[in-house]
């Protein structure tokens, strides 16, 4: 059996910086030489494969089978699900369903901008960041506000910070499914300790947007719709997210807090309406769609929600089926014990769930096999690259951590005792912010944080939990996510402007966040102890 060194330079120092270089070396690729992320990611895991081999001493068939092992996971894991996720989004679109949808939203918005930012961009874009995640809420959103009169780098902004909440249960829950992979802890647990951080956090993003919109005045003038806005998607969210698993909560709580928040705009508006455009949307110049087509639109979220729900849940028996384990195990000279990586295939994965619920809604819509098939062919188009960095990526992380480099790390920074939980969020923050991806960050950190944690006597579940929702807060100002969330607007390849407008709030979102975790570390640890 291999057993892991926790220094095999013989210096403190330099094993630290060589367990670094993964890191360091997607810093330069994706920050530095701007290269595309399937391609850094494919070259970020022949230098893991390297230092894994010749510094660390792995032997090369154990190094190739891990890093098999984790292209694996990061094909049935991620792509299997963000794949059928954004199917379900392009057949919607070909057969007209969501401009049918996206017509009746802005039809039925207040004329206040300050209530049309939450009730759009925070409350819809978290069902956009559940189906498909990457990006896509901003480009889906931005257009809409702009539509209503908000200027584009105003758009952009509201667009990218209503998104922070709820990306760790993005596409699906893919974030959280590779966090729990990676860790070893149960899916569930890992749901649950990531569902009470974001559900603190979900307090504040609301309170921004109003005052990104229009100051101190909006938060006087639109308080109630931030603090419902708030308290609608954690009631959604939370529940399925505690007691079901992570594929809906963003679902279930953008679809309640939009549900709420019309019901409430019934019987509340502000007292002084803030137009930004002089010709309202119901003035005629928008396709009218019949409710028929709005109903059969809101169809296919009901018929996601139903599939995936009985399929994933934790009554079903489909989850614990499988058909083949791939494992290997070392040794850990810091633990003392055996760790090791693994893959179960089960033919019966949440993406399959999804790629059944795509069937029935497109039996429901009565797509032609031409749009479906086009269908199909167009989410390819779209997410090749994502497939191929789903697999480098996670084959980087394992090779990462069986062979020793993530518990080397966690060796040393173990020093830190419980003032870890400060630098816990900056992992996840950083490695999103390089990446563009919070599921990336997750698959090379997740171990890191855990094992970590164990040294220094923190909750289990609260570093991972920490990881994945500092990693949420950079979305704002990773370059890949902010390349696909400009696409629809005029700030194609000027995605520096909007970066640098958004970097001040996403340092301060952060600053919040290791309250949280420091708050949660004293007087609640209980609650993230499996």
């Amino acid at each position: 059996m291999y057993i892991q060194p926790l220094n095999p330079t013989g210096n403190v120092g330099l094993t630290i910086l060589a367990s670094l270089t993964p890191i360091i070396a997607l810093l330069i690729l994706l920050a530095g030489l701007r290269i595309t992320a399937w391609l850094a990611t494919l070259i970020g895991s022949i230098i893991t494969i390297l230092v894994a081999t010749f510094v660390w001493g792995t032997p090369i068939i154990q190094v190739s089978y891990a890093w098999l092992i984790g292209a694996l996971v990061g094909t049935w894991a991620i792509s299997w699900i963000v794949f059928w996720g954004l199917t379900i989004y392009n057949t919607l679109v070909l057969t007209g369903k969501f401009d049918a949808f996206r017509d009746w939203i802005v039809r039925n918005s207040t004329n206040d901008a300050r209530v049309q930012a939450i009730v759009l961009a925070w409350s819809l874009g978290a069902l956009f960041e559940g189906l498909v995640g990457f990006g896509y809420p901003w480009a889906f959103i931005a257009p809409l506000l702009i539509y209503l009169g908000f200027d584009d780098l105003k758009a952009l902004q509201v667009s990218a910070l209503a998104n922070n909440a709820p990306v760790s249960f993005g596409a699906l829950g893919t974030p959280i499914i590779i966090l729990a992979s990676v860790t070893g802890l149960p899916l569930l647990f890992i749901s649950s300790s990531v569902a009470k951080v974001v559900a603190i956090l979900a307090l504040l993003p609301p309170w921004i947007l109003l005052y990104l919109v229009d100051k101190w005045r909006g938060i006087r003038e639109a308080w109630p719709i931030a603090i419902l806005g708030s308290l609608s998607y954690i009631l959604g969210q939370y529940p399925v997210a505690s007691f079901i698993g992570p594929y809906l909560p963003d679902i279930t709580g953008s679809l309640i807090s939009f549900v709420i928040l019309l019901l409430f705009l019934r019987v509340w508006r502000p007292k002084r309406v803030l137009s930004l455009r002089s010709v309202q949307p119901n003035g005629g110049e928008s396709k009218k769609y019949s409710t028929k087509d709005v109903i059969e639109a809101l169809s296919a979220f009901i018929v996601l929600i139903i599939v995936v729900t009985l399929w994933t849940g934790p009554w079903s028996p489909l989850t614990k089926f499988s058909l083949v384990t791939l494992s290997q195990t070392a040794y850990s000279s810091l633990l003392h014990k055996n760790v090791g990586v693994s893959f179960a295939f089960n033919p019966f994965v949440a993406g399959t769930s999804i790629l059944v619920s795509w069937i029935i809604i497109s039996l429901v819509l009565r797509a032609s096999p031409r749009i479906m098939g086009e269908a199909i062919k167009r989410s390819f188009h779209q997410y090749w690259g994502g497939i191929l960095t789903g697999i480098f990526v996670v084959g980087l992380a394992y090779v990462f951590n069986f062979s020793g480099m993530a518990y080397s790390l966690a060796w040393k920074t173990s020093d830190l005792g419980i003032a870890f939980i400060i630098v816990s969020p900056l992992f996840g923050w950083i490695g999103c912010a390089l990446s563009g991806s919070n599921t990336s960050t997750n698959a090379l950190f997740g171990a890191f944080q855990v094992t970590t944690a164990r040294l220094t006597g923190l909750p289990v579940g609260l570093p991972p939990a920490l990881n994945s929702v500092g990693a949420e807060l950079a979305k704002p100002v990773a370059p890949q996510t902010a390349s696909a969330g400009v696409s629809t607007t005029k700030y194609v390849r000027k995605e520096g402007i909007v970066i640098r407008k958004n970097l001040p709030w996403a340092i301060g979102i952060l600053i919040y966040l290791i309250l949280i975790g420091v708050l949660y570390a004293f007087l609640a640890p209980s609650l993230f102890v499996h």
